[in-house]
Parts: structure tokens; sequence; C-alpha cells
């Protein structure tokens, strides 16, 4: 260990923690105030709230991780082992970071240097804080990468980070972090980024390796059921302050503040049912055989040596007004086949369009005037919406491209009614992308493509980047949009919660192929395949 010395309890104690940010002469904000609680040797206490709730502000504060030029701890103790941590220099916390304190961030991709192996990232630590070779480094860290579950952990380190999965690279986080035995292990939003699957590994590594060290953990998150599955204690943060703190037993049983109480019912309600979609409305989509392969090309002539099958021969029928949801771990082919339904990505295969239009061998050209049937909404609508134009022209561009026909007060007429539809202001027109949240965004995404009054939405992982009550609100909105206007959705998720609330029908993809498709209900509570039953199990928000 480090110059720290131990003590027996609390580990951590932070002490009315305030936490401001600004450039003085400018005055200063206040992101954190009164912040308050104990940690304890073995403890897993989690921090719950939702984006700028200042969780995170709070945990880069342990590590005193924030630009020092516009940072400001105008008051409070950050207490470790006995010691002050706001007290000591840069020099001292180099000391601790990493080899009393570890962090695992959010996004290991941006964690991870992409210039340098994952080796001579992984051994750095033992260098520097326990004076280890490179040789004994790097033979400690493969038993680390071993022990963390990565396969062939000898090739693996000598490997770039973009040449590991998502879940390979969190799991060298981990071993990372791990590496030196800390004392507090501080895991930000995990495995926010992650397939259900993976995330429930992730999780259960973390309690293996939190029970074989003996550390503390504090668990960033915004996810109530990795709380209640995983964490003895729970902080609930809303606007820079903790507003409740108790055991996960007590505080999900009596719950006492009404904000805690909001997220515990920001779940997504079911929403559809089959009744919902007449059996006589008729089919909108049907396509046989849709096949999308990626050549592999390798050596010197750059020469074909195979095939990924991103989708092999799937077949779906889709009827007018109804929701198909499509699930799978990434990789599975699931947006692939999506894309090749709309026809914006090539493939083989028959798709016909309301019972009488095959678009499968139409040319770009001749798909233009079908562009307004069928439209998409995509993850992330920061990256969707063009920063260079104000809501009114992003809104505005598909009505004067499909319905050139209409003039300037009847092009804003409609405009001011899908605002209202989508629960935004007339005042919000001028305003561009970067001014709005990021339920806001995808508000103004959803306006965009309805507008247009398409047949055909897909969904593309819509409320994935979304806080759990922003996420409720944008399925609801989805839902009465579909109701009022019988639009048609391809709901494409990896969040099984998502897809119980909004889709009459399922298909589950692996690999490139459908291995189980049917009835939204009776493929939850009666799943055939086993991979579907992995899913289902590796789902928070179902029992294992």
């Amino acid at each position: 260990m480090s110059e720290l010395n131990k003590k027996d309890k609390p580990l951590l104690s932070i002490r009315n923690l305030e936490v401001a940010f600004g450039l003085p002469p400018e005055p200063l904000t206040s992101v954190v105030r009164n912040i308050s609680f104990d940690l304890y040797e073995g403890q897993k206490l989690a921090l719950v709230g939702e984006s700028g709730s200042g969780k995170s502000v709070t945990a880069l504060s342990i590590l005193k991780l924030h630009d020092t030029r516009q940072t400001h701890y105008l008051h409070g103790e950050i207490e470790f082992a006995g010691h002050d941590l706001l007290s000591f220099n840069e020099d001292y916390m180099r000391k601790v970071r990493g080899q009393d304190v570890a962090m695992i961030f959010q996004e290991p991709m941006t964690a991870l240097n992409p210039v340098y192996r994952i080796g001579e990232q992984l051994i750095e630590g033992l260098i520097l804080h326990k004076g280890m070779s490179r040789a004994n480094a790097r033979a400690h860290m493969i038993e680390l990468l071993d022990r963390t579950g990565i396969v062939e952990p000898h090739k693996r380190i000598d490997a770039y980070p973009h040449m590991l999965s998502g879940g390979q690279r969190q799991r060298v986080m981990i071993a990372m972090a791990l590496a030196c035995q800390p004392r507090l292990l501080i895991a930000d939003e995990p495995t926010t980024a992650l397939d259900v699957t993976i995330q429930a590994q992730i999780i259960e590594l973390l309690e293996d390796l939190q029970n074989e060290f003996g550390m503390a953990v504090l668990m960033i998150t915004h996810d109530l059921n990795m709380v209640k599955r995983f964490a003895d204690h729970v902080c609930v943060m809303k606007d820079g302050e903790i507003v409740e703190q108790n055991n996960v037993t007590d505080l999900f049983a009596h719950t006492k503040h009404s904000y805690t109480q909001h997220l515990l019912n920001s779940e997504p309600d079911k929403l559809v049912s089959e009744s919902d979609v007449s059996k006589s409305a008729g089919e909108l989509l049907r396509a046989k055989n849709i096949r999308c392969y990626f050549p592999i090309k390798a050596g010197f002539f750059n020469r074909k040596i195979g095939d990924v099958k991103a989708v092999d021969d799937v077949s779906v029928v889709l009827n007018k007004s109804e929701t198909l949801g499509i699930v799978g771990e990434s990789g599975s082919g699931k947006t692939t086949l999506g894309m090749c339904l709309l026809r914006l990505q090539s493939c083989e295969g028959e798709i016909v369009l309301n019972g009488n239009t095959t678009i499968s061998n139409l040319s770009s050209r001749e798909m233009r005037p079908l562009r307004k049937n069928i439209q998409v909404v995509f993850q992330d609508p920061f990256s969707s919406l063009s920063p260079r134009m104000n809501i009114k022209q992003i809104i505005e561009e598909g009505l004067k491209i499909h319905f050139p026909e209409l003039n300037e007060d009847e092009r804003y007429k409609r405009i001011i009614n899908i605002l209202n539809e989508v629960g935004l202001e007339e005042s919000m027109l001028s305003r561009y992308p970067h001014e709005f949240s990021g339920g806001q965004r995808q508000r103004i995404a959803i306006a965009r493509v309805v507008i247009l009054e398409p047949k055909l939405i897909l969904l593309d992982e819509p409320t994935s980047a979304l806080d759990v009550s922003v996420q409720k609100q944008v399925l609801s909105l989805l839902s009465n949009l579909q109701k009022k206007h019988n639009i048609s959705y391809l709901f494409i998720t990896h969040d099984l919660k998502v897809i119980r609330a909004m889709s009459h029908k399922v298909i589950v993809m692996r690999n490139g192929q459908v291995v189980e498709e049917g009835l939204t209900e009776v493929l939850f509570e009666q799943p055939e395949n086993n991979y579907t039953k992995e899913l289902l199990q590796a789902s928070l928000f179902r029992e294992s």
C-alpha cells in the first residue's frame, strides 16, 4: 500500500462538499452542494441520479481529476483512510491514484489510448507504483487479464484497443484498475454501453473481484435495477444534492423522497397490446430471404477469403400500425437488417411495400419519392441533427423536398402542429441542437420524421442514450404518435424492457440469423431458444 495509513472505519468520508466551476473573475457556478456520505471497507455504495445530477462530479472530486484552473472546492472535506485528499498537492495525488483509489470510466474506448497496445497501458501503473520490472509487470497483467475473463490474454495483451470488443475493453479497464489492488474502486457507469449479457458478466465479475480483494466500490449509475442487484447502500442525487440515502433494501421498500419515487416509477409501462393491430389492416412490409454479406479480404493482392454474414437469409412481415421489435447483441445484424429493409444498405432478397410495390430492385433515384413513407430515427440525436441549422430549418427541410406544393405559411403551420405533438414550444424554433437536452433533441428528431407522414419508421436504439425518466416520456410519445397516425415501427434495441413495453411482435437475432420470433408476451413468458433464454436471464430487470 501507499503512505496512507489503514483505518478500520470509514474508508471514505465526504462531509458537506461543495464544488463550483468557473474562471475568475467570472462568477462561479456551484454544481455540487452539501454532499455527505461514508463508505466502509468492503462496502458497495451507489450514487444514483440522472444526467446533470452531480454524481460524476462528486466521484471525480475524490481523485481531484477536474481542471484545476476552473474547479473550486468551496467547502467540505474528502477524507480517505484518515487523510483529507483536498489538502494534498498534485504530486501526492498521483501516488494515490491507481494505487489506493482506482477508477473505471464509462467509455473504455476514450479512456484507453488508441496509439498504444493495451499491454503498455496496463503495466504502466505497476512500474510507477510498485517498481516492478517490465517483464514481471507484464506477467502479472496477463494473470489479471485471465482473471477478468479475457480469452488468450497472452495474445490480447499485445492488441490495440480498437481490436477488442466493448466488453473486452471494459475488462481491460477493470484489470488496469485492479493492478495495484486499490482499497477503493470507483466505477462510473461501467456497463451503460454494453449488451445485457455482457452487463451481467461485468457486474458478476466486479462482485467476485470485490469479494476477493476486499475493496470498497463506489458505483456511479442511473440504472436502479443494477443498484438493486449490486449495491449495499444508495445515495440518490438531484440537482447537485443528495436527496435521499439508505441501505438498498429499505430504500426500495420505503422510499421517502418524491424524486426517488419518480425514478422508481420511470420503468417503461406496457404501451401496446395485440388488440391494437387490426387483423384486417393488412401488411405494410414483407421481406423474404434477405442476405447482406461483407467480404473479408487479405493478402498482398487484397483477395477475398470469405464473408461476414451480417444478415443471413432473414424474412420479416410487418403489419400496418404494428411494432416489430428486433432484439440482439452488438454484431447480431439487427441494425444492418433495418438498413436493408429501408434500402439504405445493398442486399439480396425481396422487399415488398404496401403489398404491391417491390422496392428491392429499385435504384436510388427510383427510391427517392418513396423516402417520405419510410423514415429513420437514430440512436444519437446530437449526431443526426445538423449543428449549423436551427430547429425550424431542420424540421422544414424534409417538407421542402417531399411536399414542394406547400407555401411558407402552410409549412409553418405544420411545423407548429408537430412541435405541439412532440411536446416542444414555438419559441424554440430559432434555437440550435446544442441548446437542447438529450430528450428534447430526440423529440426534434422524431418531429422531423413524423411531419412527413411516413407509414414506416425505423427506430434504431432511440432511447438508449437517455435517462430513465426521459426514456419513458419518449416511449410514451412514440406510442401516442403511432396510434394517432397509424405508423408502423421497426424497433431495434438491446434493451428488453423497452421491447416489452413497445412491441407487438419480436424477432431475436444472433450472428445474422433469426433464432426465435413470436408475439412479445408469449416470447417473454415462454422462450424456446436457449439464446433467447440467456438474454432474458441476463437482463437486469428479470430475476435470474
